[in-house]
């Protein structure tokens, strides 16, 4: 066994092992930083692989922004664990069979085993100079799936300007103040200056007539 393969094997163990936390972990905070930790080992898996493009995305953009998110919002939001789990027992049917069906899925890709072959030998340029393997991927991006990109980096431009103009559209019941008012806002129109007498007199009421007997 050569130490690709030990370093392998440490690094699925412990991925299954944070796999296996992540649903079972009562806190959900801990459920996300043991997600954390399952993506830094598939991260490493793929490094072996010799994928560093999707190893490094991997980290930049669920590690560093989507799980960051993720712990902000679960620990804001205060969740009710309790409550949750209150229908546990009544949707355990459902899960459990599809859980069965993933786990036959799976058995079928597996039971077929695994060609071993030997990893990709990258093309040498006219000067000797060899392709890295992010170079290459994006040579072959921005080359033959030029158009594709630019259709996706369009939709990906309409759902971020349209989720601005759905946070920035006027509501009746929001309370929110605006700025630039607070800015333009003088001492005259918060403070109103009334004149009053200095003495005043009290006002006395006379005295009720006693009634007839």
């Amino acid at each position: 066994m050569d130490i690709t393969s030990i370093f392998f094997y440490t690094f699925a163990a412990v991925l299954l092992f944070a796999a296996f936390k992540v649903i079972t972990s009562r806190n959900p905070v801990h459920s996300a930083l043991y997600l954390v930790l399952c993506f830094f080992q598939a991260s490493a898996i793929w490094m072996l692989l010799q994928a560093e493009f999707l190893s490094i995305s991997l980290i930049l953009v669920y590690v560093g922004a989507v799980m960051v998110l993720f712990l902000f919002v679960v620990m804001m939001l205060d969740v009710n664990i309790e409550s949750m789990r209150q229908g546990f027992w009544s949707h355990f049917p459902l899960a459990a069979s599809i859980g069965a069906v993933l786990a036959l899925e799976l058995a079928s890709v597996l039971l077929g085993g695994f060609r071993l072959t030997q990893p990709p030998v990258a093309a040498a340029l006219a000067d000797g100079e060899q392709y890295a393997n992010t170079k290459a991927l994006g040579v072959v991006l921005y080359s033959e799936y030029l158009y594709p990109l630019e259709i996706a980096a369009v939709i990906l431009l309409v759902a971020i300007v349209a989720a601005i103009a759905l946070t920035l559209r006027e509501r009746k019941d929001s309370k929110a103040q605006n700025p630039s008012d607070q800015v333009r806002v003088k001492a005259s129109d918060r403070l109103q200056l009334i004149k009053m007498d200095p003495v005043k007199q009290a006002m006395v009421s006379a005295p009720e007539e006693e009634k007839a007997p």
